[in-house]
């Protein structure tokens, strides 16, 4: 196991790194930006290095102070969250190459993955379901529109880099095309520096579901289930369910063993999330996150593993400690995420949190680095807090969700929590008649 494990990483995931090492016995090391002097991943680490000034690029982006910050500090092992340098390929060649482990995948995987276009192929050549559209990047528009006509119309024009919805046009008809193309292209260019750009079949009203994985370093591989991540907001995550109301068992466990048949081929190791749209009974595999995901709490609460945990001892060399039958599917889980934004306009809402009061009892956990006193810094994503619900069914997941919302308390800055008091008592959402559409219709008050 590692003598000292340096987290590449702030907030609320810093902490979470933080427990897992603590329960394994292995000391930590917090880098923070000058804006996060005080924050609690800090406040709770072995040892702390400030590593730059409050922009990201100069602090959690900074390569070189990361590695110079492990070096001083004795640090064998870096875990790098999600978010930030998490799917750096790069990155993870530098911490080897320093003599380091990277708690992750090889840097081949993530380089692989990092390309939706690769990992198309990939995934297609192991026999994963597909979206149908463009074998690979779209050349020029009249190649879009041979292949729109191909596929048939609405089309989704997606960037091969990067993700978060930037880069990404639906062109519902061959007049809509050229901006959409040309839009999607600049918009490319400006995130990723990357104006590649593919075309998929647009999908009217799909579920995102996506499939947990863990695999060893000697050919071991098991998913931990499925998780509904189709509340979204301009294609970020609001709310969490694992598992999916949409999927039955059976379901679950045929995607599960094609997945895990075809990762076991690839060679892959450590954590892994495979995304899919699912639509008609059908699954079309999207991307696949070669890190930890944000809400990796959920699948831990149904399942009893702890994701981060395995992570490192996968890194260290360990293999998995059970089967794939063995790994038990119990009650149903919730997360919502808490941001620091106005509920309805969703305008930033940093500053200074007077009052903080999480939630509990039985079957509910609250993953942040907030507390009373502390300055929500404007520099980083506004998730402040993770709301996390578990029940014997979803009825009971629901009502606790509805329980635990009302005791939450957040003072001096603007939350979203009165936006997921309202969706958990939308009687669509109780029904769990929902798709990946469905929030922004809700928040629009249609």
């Amino acid at each position: 196991m590692f003598g000292k494990l340096l987290i590449a990483n702030r907030g609320e995931i810093a902490l979470r790194i933080q427990r897992a090492c603590r329960e394994l016995g292995i000391p930590t090391v917090a880098v923070h930006s000058t804006a996060d002097a005080q924050a609690m991943h800090v406040r709770l680490a072995d040892e702390s290095v400030c590593i730059g000034p409050p922009s990201a690029k100069d602090s959690y982006l900074n390569v070189a102070a990361i590695l110079t910050a492990a070096s001083i500090t004795g640090a064998d092992a870096i875990h790098p969250g999600y978010g930030f340098l998490s799917e750096n390929a790069g990155f993870a060649e530098m911490v080897e190459d320093h003599g380091l482990t990277f708690i992750g995948p090889s840097a081949a995987h993530i380089r692989m993955m990092g390309d939706k276009i690769t990992a198309k192929a990939a995934m297609a050549s192991l026999g994963v379901p597909l979206v149908p559209g463009s074998p690979g990047a779209v050349a020029d528009l009249t190649e879009a529109a041979a292949v729109s006509e191909t596929i048939g119309y609405p089309v989704l024009i997606k960037a091969a880099a990067g993700g978060g919805g930037r880069g990404m046009k639906v062109a519902h008809t061959a007049d809509e095309l050229s901006e959409a193309w040309r839009v999607a292209r600049a918009e490319a260019r400006a995130a990723f520096g990357n104006d590649a750009v593919y075309i998929e079949k647009y999908l009217d009203k799909p579920r995102h579901i996506e499939l947990q994985v863990l695999a060893d370093a000697f050919g071991n591989v098991v998913h931990l289930g499925e998780r509904d991540c189709s509340l979204q907001r301009r294609h970020q995550k609001l709310l969490e369910e694992a598992g999916s109301p949409a999927l039955t068992g059976a379901e679950r466990d045929a995607l599960g063993a094609t997945v895990c048949a075809g990762l076991t081929k690839l060679g892959y190791r450590n954590a892994g999330t495979l995304e899919f749209l699912y639509q008609d009974g059908q699954f079309a595999f999207i991307e696949m996150n070669t890190r930890l995901q944000v809400e990796h709490p959920v699948t831990e609460m149904i399942t009893g593993i702890d994701i981060v945990r395995e992570q490192i001892r996968i890194a260290a060399g360990q293999p998995l400690g059970y089967t794939q039958a063995e790994v038990k599917f119990s009650g149903h889980a919730i997360e919502v995420r808490v941001t620091a934004e106005d509920p309805e306009t969703f305008a930033p809402s940093p500053g200074r949190v007077d009052v903080f009061h999480a939630p509990g009892g039985l079957g509910v956990r609250v993953d942040s680095a907030l507390y009373a006193g502390y300055v929500v810094p404007p520099h980083y994503d506004s998730m402040v807090a993770k709301l996390i619900v578990h029940g014997t069914d979803r009825p009971t997941a629901i009502a606790r969700l509805r329980r635990a919302l009302e005791e939450f308390a957040v003072v001096g800055i603007k939350t979203t929590i009165p936006l997921h008091q309202r969706i958990a008592a939308d009687p669509a959402f109780n029904a769990g008649d929902y798709d990946i559409h469905w929030l922004e219709r809700f928040v629009a008050g249609e």
